[in-house]
């Protein structure tokens, strides 16, 4: 009952979210706009339908799926390394990225695939390849501790921003446009990234609902997991495959994001409880609500200038971060 009103809030800032802009709409005009297309809707037009329909609806859309899947991601890795600070950049996937992206736009190239354009699928790619590269380093006979995993994540995310940062330095034209995907946004998203990303997203979000039960398990540490028969290094990769497939697919149409999947699922982990089953959806949802509501403020707090969304989320997670640092000491062993 609790998830289903937590649906329904997200479902009213999302309506609330498509009649913010520098043209204001009211709720019931943009659910006029919406249930137009519906089959037994009368049909709206004007340019309330352009605004709602062709310039904000998708992006929106876009903004919800991709907060779910970095928070679904985040209550994941959280999970599995039993680490209150870990989000799904931790494995390297934020490195891999950017050093996809920076490439696509320093080349200067122009073949897509997988329904993605250059960059997002640059980034894409670059996402899954140093997630792989991570666990490879990490595995050893069969096994990758979770430890190592954290290790190796961290190595390969500096020497990944160290290349970054070199690209940025030798091809200095592109400056603007390699920063302006690191910040992280949604601008100029519409209908074709939504088209592109949703199987993506969806099947990572599915795919780590049903995780649940192995991240239950490893929730109560290593030696309750095995006497409870699970693989562990089955299970560990399979976590790891479908948290990295969805954040590749988030990162790959809003750039790096982060904090979503740090805030949201301690905050769904309060309310609904660590159980996975609720905690993996709860966190989806309230993820998406956070990036909606994120996207919201950059694109009215300065208008008509449009922020990243990634500056919004760094400054609302930065002091979370802080907070949770401070209070977890105990945790984390200090």
């Amino acid at each position: 009952m609790a998830l289903l009103a937590l649906s329904g809030l997200v479902a009213v800032s999302l309506v609330l979210s498509l009649g913010l802009g520098a043209v204001s709409l009211t709720p019931s005009q943009v659910v006029d706009v919406l249930a137009s297309h519906l089959p037994w809707g009368e049909p709206v037009e004007g340019v309330h339908a352009t605004i709602v329909w062709d310039l904000r609806l998708a992006r929106a859309l876009l903004a919800a799926l991709i907060g779910a899947g970095l928070a679904a991601a985040g209550a994941a890795f959280q999970g599995l390394f039993r680490n209150p600070l870990a989000d799904p950049f931790i494995v390297g996937a934020s490195g891999g990225a950017a050093l996809g992206a920076t490439l696509a736009i320093t080349a200067g190239l122009r073949w897509s695939g997988a329904g993605f354009g250059p960059v997002p699928l640059a980034a894409f790619v670059g996402t899954l390849l140093a997630v792989a590269l991570v666990y490879a380093v990490a595995e050893t006979g069969g096994h990758a501790p979770a430890v190592a995993l954290l290790l190796a994540g961290a190595a390969l995310s500096t020497i990944l921003s160290a290349a970054v940062s070199l690209l940025m330095l030798l091809n200095d034209r592109a400056l603007h446009e390699v920063f302006t995907w690191l910040l992280g946004g949604l601008g100029g998203r519409s209908w074709p990234h939504l088209r592109a990303s949703v199987p993506y997203l969806l099947i990572g979000l599915a795919s780590l609902w049903l995780m649940a039960r192995p991240l239950d398990a490893l929730a109560s540490g290593e030696e309750t997991a095995q006497s409870l028969g699970l693989r562990l290094p089955h299970a560990r990769g399979a976590i790891v495959a479908a948290a990295s497939l969805t954040t590749a697919a988030a990162v790959a149409v809003g750039g790096i994001i982060g904090f979503v999947g740090l805030i949201a699922p301690h905050a769904a982990r309060l309310l609904f409880g660590a159980d996975h089953h609720r905690l993996i959806p709860a966190s989806a949802l309230l993820g998406a609500l956070l990036l909606l509501l994120a996207d919201d403020l950059a694109r009215t707090v300065l208008a008509p200038v449009e922020l990243p969304v990634g500056i919004v989320t760094a400054l609302l997670g930065g002091p979370f971060f802080l907070y949770l640092l401070k209070t977890r000491q105990r945790e984390l062993g200090g």
